[in-house]
């Protein structure tokens, strides 16, 4: 008798369950993490229209999910060209935009808040964002850097707040930018209702939607978006204190927000992406200081919200394991790009799952056996457990070759049943 959608949806979600909680599974499950222009480059859409069209886009991430046999709906790491494109914005360049048509997004990073800028960040962080870091990252927003902070007794009363307010809001350079973040709300309405709409639908079909929302690690989230890698790393030199007292702000919003995210979107799972923290960006004693207690913090409140974080852990992480053990055994969906696996299994066989880690190199330029051998002596070495699930590095390569991807089911079929 076949399953019903509800029933498959029921044993995938099991699955991934029971993996993460260090119990042997029937199966090895191949779970892409996160894709980009894979399943579009598939149909023949281009990167340019796979931004703008969502329905398509996710359609044709519902249609790749059926044919390579995933065994969970993909995470979409292309958000809604449009809503950049309203704002202007300068912090990312997109195809269609300044990039050609079949080129992937890229990130502009930038120190777009400077170093003698800490204590007015400090002070009032949500009046700096709306005045200082908005118009640097949003041509289209420049107006907001008129916006003054207004005492309270102006903002109590609602006399003061037209007088003051409505002159405020009248001037042009300010207008344009509420008529520009209107725009960008337009924009991802029609994404967002793409979104829920394939969610329901791969639910419908017996697939469960991996993540409710991303949250970036407290210093990832100063280091990726405010100060920049080089300003970063010449803050835990120059400006340690500084640095720490950002980190520790960021620490309590990200767990704010990753507790609001499972309560609205009632999905448990927590989608971190990590990018400052492997080996090769910091000293294990940098690393001790500035990295990991708040990234362990957030990890430890998702866990204690009845959550389950799934970080994925981007560079080479064989150096960071011994900080890995110190989290709760059987509580993270931890995926790795790279890393020892070898050293992983010894260090952290008992205590967490193995996700990911298929070179992206052998699915986008090796042959069909590479990728099955590959396969293999991953569930070779963890065999015996049964924790692993099967992914690239960092999700599904763009470049990756069909036939490559559609070998990394049919080596888990082959090799991954219990």
């Amino acid at each position: 008798m076949t399953a019903t959608g509800e029933e498959l949806y029921k044993q995938r979600e099991q699955r991934f369950d029971d993996i993460v909680a260090l119990k042997k599974p029937d199966r090895v499950p191949v779970v892409p993490v996160d894709i980009h222009y894979f399943a579009t480059k598939v149909k023949g859409i281009s990167n340019r229209d796979a931004g703008y069209d969502h329905k398509r886009h996710f359609d044709a991430i519902r249609d790749a999910t059926l044919e390579f046999g995933w065994d969970g709906a993909p995470y979409n790491g292309v958000t809604a060209t449009d809503g950049w494109e309203a704002l202007g914005s300068t912090q990312y360049r997109w195809p269609g935009g300044d990039l050609p048509d079949d080129a992937a997004f890229q990130f502009v990073e930038g120190e777009y808040m400077k170093a003698e800028e800490y204590d007015e960040f400090l002070a009032n962080p949500n009046h700096f964002t709306l005045t200082k870091i908005y118009p640097r990252i949003a041509g289209n927003l420049a107006g907001l850097g008129q916006v003054p902070l207004l005492p309270l007794y102006w903002i109590a009363d609602t006399t003061r707040l037209m007088s003051v307010g409505g002159a405020l809001l009248a001037a042009p350079p300010v207008r344009q930018a509420i008529e520009s973040l209107l725009a960008m709300s337009d924009a991802m309405a029609g994404f967002l209702a793409a979104d829920a709409a394939y969610a329901k639908e791969m639910a419908d079909l017996g697939y469960p939607r991996l993540f409710g929302l991303a949250v970036t690690p407290p210093f990832d989230l100063i280091s990726d978006y405010l100060r920049s890698l080089r300003g970063s790393t010449l803050d835990m030199y120059r400006h340690p204190d500084q640095l720490l007292a950002a980190v520790d702000l960021t620490t309590q919003q990200g767990i704010g927000l990753a507790t609001m995210a499972m309560q609205m979107t009632r999905n448990p799972r927590v989608f971190v992406p990590m990018h400052r923290g492997a080996g090769g960006f910091m000293s294990d004693e940098q690393f001790e200081k500035f990295y990991w207690p708040s990234f362990k913090a957030l990890i430890m409140a998702i866990i204690e919200a009845g959550g389950m974080p799934c970080p994925l852990f981007e560079g080479d992480y064989t150096p960071r394991l011994k900080y890995l053990a110190e989290l709760p055994a059987g509580k993270v969906a931890a995926h790795f790009d790279k890393v020892d696996r070898v050293k992983f299994k010894e260090i952290l066989g008992d205590r967490m799952c193995f996700w990911g880690n298929v070179p992206a190199s052998i699915l986008c330029t090796g042959s069909t056996q590479k990728v099955k051998d590959d396969v293999k002596e991953l569930i070779d070495l963890f065999g015996d457990t049964g924790a692993l699930m099967l992914d690239s590095g960092l999700g599904v390569p763009d470049e990756a070759k069909p036939e490559n991807m559609m070998a990394l089911r049919e080596a888990a079929d082959e090799y991954g049943v219990f």
